[in-house]
C-alpha cells in the first residue's frame, strides 16, 4: 500500500457578520494580528487571514449571509447538527487562560472538567464555537 502524501494544516475558516469586529476579537482576545485583507469577489465577500504564530484563522464576511443559528452557538446543542464543529487550540494552564479571556469580554460557553480532559468552549464576536484544551487524558 503506498503511503498518502505528507501535508500540514494551514488555516481554519470561520465566516462573521462584521469583519472588523471579528478582526477586533481575534486581536483583544486571543493575540491574532492582521496578516492579509482581501475582497474574494466570486463570493462577494471580504477575507482576512489572522496570525498568531504557527497559527492561522480566516475570517469572512460575506454580504447577505445566513446568520449562524443559536443551536451552533451552543457546544452541547452544535453536536446534534452534521458538519464542522469548532476549531480547538492547546493551552497549558485553563485557569489562567480563563482569567486572562473574561478580563477582556470573552463570552465562555462550557467550561468542561473531566476525567479525560480540562478544556473550555469560547464564542467568538459571531458565536462560532473555539475550544480550548488542557489535558487529554
Amino acid at each position: 500500500m503506498q503511503s498518502s502524501p505528507d501535508f500540514t494544516f494551514h488555516h481554519g475558516g470561520l465566516s462573521v457578520p462584521n469583519l472588523d469586529e471579528g478582526i477586533a476579537w481575534y486581536r483583544d482576545v486571543l493575540g491574532f494580528e492582521l496578516e492579509l485583507r482581501i475582497p474574494f469577489p466570486p463570493a462577494n465577500a471580504e477575507l482576512a487571514y489572522l496570525v498568531k504564530g504557527l497559527l492561522r484563522i480566516e475570517l469572512f464576511e460575506v454580504k447577505d449571509a445566513t446568520p449562524l443559528p443559536a443551536d451552533r452557538r451552543d457546544p452541547i446543542r452544535d453536536l446534534k447538527t452534521h458538519g464542522t464543529k469548532h476549531l480547538a487550540f492547546k493551552v497549558d494552564d485553563l485557569d489562567a487562560f480563563l482569567e486572562h479571556v473574561r478580563a477582556r469580554g470573552a463570552d465562555v460557553a462550557l467550561v468542561i472538567r473531566e476525567t479525560v480532559t480540562d478544556a473550555c468552549f469560547l464564542r467568538d464576536s459571531a458565536g462560532n464555537l473555539l475550544e480550548f484544551i488542557c489535558r487529554w487524558r
